[in-house]
């Protein structure tokens, strides 16, 4: 689909990366690029988000360029979105929409697809009254006389039945992966989960681990669904590592409660191994972002090993760094060329070693 780009600049400091990673979305979700139009603001306008005469600048653009649909780089409130398609007569579709999107092209499993459904119907609870032409009609007719009900009504009482059953379904998903974790914590299994920003190279970590043969691409959220398998550490014993859905800066909070089920692996693991694509200019804003995201989720207190990516595409050798007890905290691999795997069953496997996490104790079975 022939897609126009609006992109705004607000002053942040990592405005560029912001675009290039709208950029890479904008094609994850299969659009073509026929134009890209600039704006920058102090803060955004009211009723457009962009000012009046970028917004004419817009609309030329894309007659002139035939666009179909027109991208957003910024999340629009509902008002912003409805005066934008009216202006420009086209689809308009936010940074937020564009992230779903991704997610319910890529889902792939029962519970994925069950996950995005319901960010999808959360988003567009708040965004009904453009969906309607016909908002206020009461309808009639044979059948359907009686006190009557507004279209938008019905709609929205619709969308909350659907959203309950889907939660309820979720609730039932998340009860079946805790059973799974007390099952492998019974076994004394150490759980070790794949965390890190999308396209920093997990699943093809995860493949070089396992020999798995999860779906790995050079694109934002290759995988969704986690993907679990036993892998045996020497020093370690048996261990179950899990690949996990990337994060994303601005990741939008409907997505992260809807996805709380697939990282519920992340939250109950007894270790993370936070992937960074090395190779990136923006690692150490990657990095940040990721900490937030596993804040959000509860996260923040499991103990981590970075794991450095693709350093084979920075000239970079394989090595482990320790910290000031000796620890090893980073770890320097190329999953793809295999180098450096090592180091990291290495880390892993002084990591199991360490006394406290040695065992589980029965009190910590029974919490769970």
């Amino acid at each position: 689909m022939r897609a126009l780009i609006i992109s705004v600049d607000l002053g942040s400091p990592d405005y560029g990366a912001h675009a290039e990673e709208f950029v890479m979305l904008a094609k994850g979700a299969g659009a073509e690029i026929v134009g890209t139009l600039t704006a920058k603001r102090s803060r955004p306008d009211a009723a457009y988000f962009i000012g009046t005469g970028k917004l004419e600048e817009g609309v030329l653009l894309a007659q002139e360029t035939h666009a179909e649909v027109v991208l957003f780089d910024q999340p629009l409130s509902p008002a912003q979105q409805r005066n934008l398609e009216r202006q420009f007569n086209l689809r308009v579709v936010d940074r937020v929409a564009l992230i779903l999107d991704i997610f319910a092209l890529r889902a792939k499993s029962h519970e994925g697809k069950l996950q995005v459904e319901l960010a999808q119907l959360q988003h567009l609870a708040t965004r009904l009254t453009r969906m309607w032409s016909h908002l206020e009609r009461q309808r009639g007719g044979i059948g359907m006389r009686g006190p009557g009900e507004s279209q938008l009504e019905m709609d929205r009482r619709m969308i909350g039945a659907k959203v309950r059953v889907l939660r309820e379904r979720l609730e039932r998903v998340q009860r079946q992966r805790a059973t799974q974790r007390r099952s492998r914590s019974r076994g004394a299994t150490m759980s070790v989960s794949l965390v890190g920003y999308t396209n920093a190279g997990k699943s093809t970590l995860f493949n070089a681990m396992t020999r798995a043969g999860a779906y790995a691409a050079d694109q934002l959220f290759a995988t969704l669904d986690t993907t679990t398998r036993r892998v045996w550490i020497e020093g370690a014993g048996q261990i179950t590592l899990s690949d996990t859905v990337g994060f994303i800066r601005d990741l939008p909070h409907t997505l992260i409660a809807a996805f709380r089920a697939t990282l519920e692996e992340a939250i109950h693991a007894d270790l993370l191994l936070h992937v960074v694509d090395a190779s990136s200019p923006q690692r150490d804003e990657q990095i940040a972002e990721v900490d937030k995201v596993l804040a959000d989720i509860g996260a923040a207190d499991i103990p981590r090993i970075l794991v450095y990516n693709k350093i084979d595409a920075v000239g970079l050798d394989p090595r482990v760094e320790q910290d000031a007890h000796g620890t090893i905290c980073r770890v320097f691999v190329s999953a793809q060329q295999r180098l450096g795997l090592d180091g990291l069953r290495q880390a892993i496997s002084q990591f199991a070693l360490l006394p406290e996490n040695n065992a589980i104790s029965n009190e910590d079975i029974q919490s769970e």
